[in-house]
């Protein structure tokens, strides 16, 4: 059992950890939550001692074995295959000394030990775990040298599965993997024989590997039973029990303060009046519950445009001469949602980029409205945003011309609102400049958003929040995610690249989920006992669901926006109506009469739209076989 009491940290003056205690059950699997800058990072580096705590003691069972990723990705000439083998070090000393051992009976000893730790099955248990993090054959021989950061970084996380911690913690694992190797990854740890602690911010993973939620909020632990899904109803039932005690206590507290207020000054009743104010005195406020109003994204809306946004026919895209995707034929409608599935290398960030027009098209044709315009979020351009500057120096940058109440308007949408405009980007967290990348693409009401990995520094509620923003924002969204819970909440067509194409995927993400796992085909049933075969039906239904929702949103857009010119109409008239002088040009010449029944029409015609805009989403939100 690894037991935490009275932990607390202050860093740079401020308290981050405050008197947390928790005892964590042995060989469980915690998932560790929290808010962005809540403290999930330095709490874990006081767990492995690499952060000693201003107070409080971390206790777990002595000889303990901590495995933990150091921030330095692994370099040199080392191949992944031998830094994987290398990372479990009793063996690798082992099999050193027996080379040179020349006594027997210390001989045997150590191929006893060898046969126990299962030292020669080894090299076949570290290609295993290597091919789930997407490195073949030919990766695993090649030098950590010629590998980019995040590939580096995915040899430290195979070399630290394969040496078999007792006490397993993973920062954020999933940040430099795809979809795929996320799906391993959270099978492995399913299985995983002793204590895991991981900080994750990807839901389908706190749901389907953890049986605890340790969540640190305010500089205290709460340890709650079961996956993310239990930890949110739970919560939620406690909030309500502190709103109501909360309540119940402030009129508790006006009750006594109006007898004090009253009876005080006479003598008979001064006692009583004493006793309450003791009692005032000792009665410890209960903390309303915290709401953060910075929590915030909404996408200006584009204007309407007919059909296609684009289309690919036969194209083909690369760099230099070389084309990495070819036979490309692809439409994106004004209303699509299409999520880009496949492994890294595969090509979707290529494709990402040819949609964005920032590789032009090899071969074939590429076709796009010349009126489009494309918001385009990589994770390059949260990394070169300026540190010394603001976000309203940023947005004033990207918005020539603009007036500061549209700059404060763009970046209030994004919860840069007062004095958080005025920050450095250097002071601000990961989710911070996320959202600050986010809102720079979108300054121009863009008809097509391309989000290339949008929720990497994200925490849970950040990224919930960004869902229902994409699912409310009129224009078309491409997203490349290894969130799951992301791409089944707001892709309705998903796009498989792999094997130099990008073909429409028929299936759903779940029929991906068990391709990529190779789960299912010859007969083989699903969790339901229905069989793979029959899934035709499903996946056909999936696509008439998709089509009948792509039609409803439109309609959804079209009378959201007829709603949003009749309220505006509305107001003029209403200014015209109760101060003439600030008439517009097209109320200024109208009587008051003319006003009146222009108003009358436009209110008729405001309540048509509402009601086609609820009968939509009401058609939207209803089951398909409803």
């Amino acid at each position: 059992m690894l037991t935490l009491t009275g932990i607390t940290v202050r860093l740079g003056g401020r308290t981050i950890i405050d008197r947390a205690t928790a005892a964590l059950p042995p060989r469980s699997r915690i998932g560790l939550i929290g808010r962005n800058g809540a403290g999930k990072s330095t709490l874990m580096k006081v767990m492995i001692g690499q952060i000693d705590p201003d107070d409080g003691t971390v206790d777990m069972p002595r000889d303990t074995r901590i495995g933990y990723i150091a921030q330095d990705a692994p370099a040199g000439t080392a191949t992944p295959f031998e830094t994987v083998l290398a990372a479990d070090t009793e063996r690798a000393a082992l099999l050193a000394e027996s080379e040179t051992c020349v006594d027997p009976d210390r001989l045997g000893d150590i191929h006893e030990r060898l046969n126990a730790i299962d030292a020669y099955g080894a090299p076949a248990r570290a290609a295993r775990i290597l091919v789930g993090l997407g490195f073949d054959e030919g990766m695993q021989a090649q030098p950590l040298d010629s590998f980019s950061g995040g590939w580096r970084m995915r040899v430290a996380l195979a070399a630290l599965l394969f040496s078999g911690p007792d006490l397993l913690l993973l920062d954020e694992p999933s940040n430099h993997l795809d979809l795929e190797a996320t799906l391993w990854l959270e099978n492995f740890l399913k299985d995983y024989p002793t204590t895991v602690i991981v900080i994750s911010h990807e839901r389908d993973l706190l749901n389907k590997v953890v049986d605890h939620i340790l969540h640190l909020e305010q500089g205290k632990v709460t340890l709650y039973p079961g996956g993310y899904d239990a930890f949110e109803r739970q919560r939620a039932e406690r909030l309500a029990q502190l709103s109501a005690a909360r309540a119940r206590q402030q009129a508790e507290r006006e009750k006594l303060q109006a007898f004090v207020d009253r009876w005080r000054a006479k003598a008979s009743k001064a006692k009583q009046a004493q006793s309450r104010m003791k009692a005032l005195e000792k009665m410890r406020p209960i903390a309303a519950a915290l709401e953060d109003p910075t929590l915030s994204f909404a996408f200006p809306s584009p204007p309407e445009m007919r059909p296609p946004l684009i289309t690919l026919d036969m194209a083909a895209v690369g760099y230099g001469a070389t084309p990495v995707l070819r036979r490309l034929n692809l439409r994106i409608d004004p209303d699509d949602r299409v999520a880009l599935l496949g492994r890294n290398g595969n090509g979707k960030t290529t494709l990402a980029r040819l949609l964005a027009a920032q590789l032009p098209a090899m071969g074939g044709a590429m076709n796009a409205s010349a009126k489009m315009k494309v918001g385009y979020f990589t994770q390059y351009q949260v990394e070169e945003l300026d540190a010394d500057a603001t976000p309203l120096e940023h947005m004033t940058r990207q918005m020539p011309g603009a007036t500061p109440a549209a700059v404060r308007a763009q970046l209030g949408r994004f919860g840069f609102s007062g004095d958080r405009a005025t920050q450095r980007v250097a002071s601000l967290s990961g989710g911070e400049r996320a959202r600050l990348a986010l809102a720079l693409i979108t300054r121009d009401a863009p008809n097509l958003l391309i989000l290339d990995e949008p929720t990497n520094h994200l925490d849970v509620d950040s990224r919930e929040a960004l869902v229902q923003a994409l699912n409310s924002y009129a224009g078309a969204v491409v997203i490349v995610s290894h969130d799951r819970h992301m791409i089944e909440l707001v892709a309705d067509r998903l796009v498989l690249v792999d094997s130099g194409e990008a073909n429409e995927f028929s299936g759903t993400l779940e029929d991906y989920t068990d391709l990529v796992l190779g789960r299912g085909g010859g007969g083989a049933t699903d969790e339901d006992g229905k069989a793979k075969g029959g899934r035709k039906a499903d996946r056909r239904a999936a696509a008439e669901a998709r089509e009948r929702n792509r039609t409803l949103r439109a309609a959804a857009g079209r009378a959201e926006r007829a709603v949003a010119e009749l309220s505006e109409e509305r107001s003029r008239i209403d200014r015209a109506l109760f101060d003439p002088t600030a008439a517009g040009p097209g109320e200024r010449d109208c009587t008051v009469t003319e006003l009146m029944k222009r108003r009358a029409d436009v209110e008729k015609r405001l309540g048509a739209e509402e009601r086609r805009w609820v009968e939509a989403m009401e058609a939207i939100e209803a089951p398909a076989d409803a």
